[in-house]
């Protein structure tokens, strides 16, 4: 493809201190069931360019659909003119670049089949087939069935001197079974997050069985009794559920644009400030949470980030102590830092990406610790498995968490299924009340393919990992 080099030998005649292009095509292929009615089947392809040129401290940033030399020329100029424009707005406020070197390099999401080449009716036989089992079963009244499948092809240069080919795609199946008794309705679901594979994950899944499993327990939920009143319990909580919990609660406050209060608009700021790094104790001694862009079937495992930074791994906590952040070239150098960590990316060609979530996920236990040992070892609390509402100030402090499935726990054992359970605390309270992790035997991936940020709004994908673990003396009550 001659267009990479015809655009960055034009934004080098146009001054740009850096710039880059980024081609690229997705593929989206959505799949929805209600019941035995398909609602939704479509597959929908964006391709294009998205152009950033840094000039004088100040990004601009085009894109265009039209592949002619006369298009991408005219993409170029448009944002070197955005990029003058931007540097003349704050001229006190000059943006810095970390160093980057550049790279020639190809990556592929590693799949054994290509969920593209499985037949649309092979998907909804199977999809079908599992609605089917989760409604054979008495006071099941809705059954569903989501399916997406991703995949993005991109080619991304720069005036560094990269030239990467970067293919990568994702799917992920969601089900739910909603049970209807007395007056009252509970659903249950399966939802594992997205993963960076293919379709052999799906049949790997053997889904009809777990449609059986989540309609029995959405059936044992709607009959099942509600807590009461707020008061002080043990938490332990399952990795699906966790999840989410960090994603909110540690993945958001630590990217470093929000950290900079870049990012305030859409979804808050952050507690976790830069004078807090390597002295704030985030959680116990025995929270660690790495960042990591090169997990296996990781979301965010991109081979490189936007910025065409290749993905790495590191501390964001480490020994319960605020270690570090996500960050980008941009962002990096505002606290001293010598280089991005690689977490600049976009959704698709048209948006400009910013700082988002690596794959982020608490390390197991180092001492060989089961779940039946955990709750053995807990004397009054609750067992809280899948993810629920959540909400979350807007500095990412404090918080309240509900879920998919509970358990209370008396004497060491799960005494009564639960329903409408809801807890509440804040980020040094929560996570300094982590006095117990499983270890590695029960470590679980959950990807998120949702999480929104941004002005205008994008969609990024992350994967966060975990085993159960517990926490100790949090506000845990009944909801209505």
């Amino acid at each position: 493809m001659r267009f990479p080099d015809l655009a960055m030998n034009a934004a080098q005649s146009l001054g740009a201190e850096y710039a880059d292009i980024r081609v690229q095509k997705t593929t989206d292929q959505v799949i929805f069931l209600r019941n035995l009615s398909l609602k939704n089947t479509s597959t929908n392809v964006l391709n294009g360019y998205g152009v950033r040129f840094f000039k004088d401290g100040a990004w601009g940033f085009a894109h265009s659909n039209v592949f002619t030399d006369e298009a991408v020329l005219a993409t170029v100029k448009r944002a070197a003119e955005i990029a003058v424009l931007s540097a003349s707005v704050n001229k006190a406020k000059k943006l810095r670049l970390a160093p980057e070197r550049g790279y020639i390099a190809k990556y592929e999401t590693p799949v054994r089949i290509d969920p593209q080449s499985v037949p649309l009716k092979e998907k909804i036989e199977l999809m079908l087939e599992v609605n089917r089992a989760m409604l054979s079963f008495e006071g099941i009244r809705q059954a569903v069935f989501y399916l997406v499948m991703h995949k993005d092809e991109k080619v991304f240069a720069s005036t560094l001197g990269s030239r990467l080919e970067l293919n990568t795609q994702w799917i992920t199946p969601m089900l739910a079974a909603t049970a209807v008794w007395e007056g009252d309705s509970q659903s249950r679901s399966f939802n594992e997050g997205g993963k960076a594979v293919g379709w052999e994950w799906i049949l790997e899944l053997n889904l009809v069985e777990k449609a059986k499993q989540i309609a029995e327990e959405a059936l044992i939920k709607v009959k099942a009794d509600t807590l009461g009143p707020e008061t002080r319990r043990s938490l332990i909580l399952d990795p699906i559920h966790l999840g989410l919990t960090m994603h909110e609660s540690v993945g958001h406050p630590t990217e470093l644009d929000r950290v900079l209060g870049w990012e305030a608009d859409y979804a808050g700021i952050s507690f976790a400030t830069p004078e807090k790094l390597k002295t704030y104790q985030y959680g116990s001694e025995i929270v660690n949470f790495m960042g990591d862009n090169t997990l296996e079937q990781g979301l965010a495992t991109l081979g490189f980030d936007d910025d065409g930074v290749p993905g790495q791994k590191w501390y964001i906590v480490k020994d319960g102590i605020l270690n570090e952040y996500g960050s980008t070239r941009d962002t990096a150098p505002e606290i001293g830092l010598e280089a991005s960590r690689g977490c600049n990316r976009a959704t698709y060609y048209y948006d400009q990406p910013i700082n988002r979530i690596p794959n982020l996920y608490l390390l197991p236990g180092k001492k060989e610790l089961t779940p039946a040992e955990l709750i053995a070892d807990t004397e009054d609390g609750v067992y809280i498995q899948g993810q629920g509402s959540f909400s979350i100030d807007q500095h990412r402090l404090n918080f309240q968490f509900g879920g998919d499935f509970f358990w209370e726990i008396k004497n060491g054992k799960l005494f009564r299924p639960l329903k409408k359970v809801l807890y509440k605390s804040c980020n040094p309270e929560f996570w300094n009340s982590c006095d117990a992790i499983c270890d590695e035997r029960w470590w679980r991936p959950f990807g998120v393919i949702n999480c929104g940020k941004g002005q205008p709004s994008q969609s990024a994908r992350m994967t966060h990992g975990a085993a159960p673990a517990r926490f100790r003396n949090i506000r845990v009550g009944g909801s209505q």
